[in-house]
């Protein structure tokens, strides 16, 4: 348990961006499913828009130090590539 004020704080904070990271994390992923699940069914358009609205979330999460940018730039090319085998 953390004993100075200072260490207290940084435990609240800790709590805090954990809970918030987890969040963010979450919502990156179901992006990236929105995707997938559109190229599964076929559907070229649903897929183009998902992966329109996926980019921008997956960016602003490597900014963000949640992910790597090289993790970043590998889903949405993998992401692209699906959608232009359609």
């Amino acid at each position: 348990m953390a004993n100075s004020a200072s260490a207290k704080k940084r435990a609240r904070q800790a709590v805090v961006r954990r809970t918030r990271n987890v969040g963010d994390r979450s919502m990156m992923r179901t992006c990236i499913k929105k995707v997938y699940y559109a190229v599964e069914a076929g559907d070229k358009a649903a897929a183009e828009s998902a992966y329109k609205e996926a980019c921008p979330v997956i960016d602003r999460m490597a900014g963000k130090g949640l992910i790597h940018m090289n993790k970043a730039a590998r889903h949405k090319s993998r992401m692209n590539n699906n959608i232009r085998a359609m």
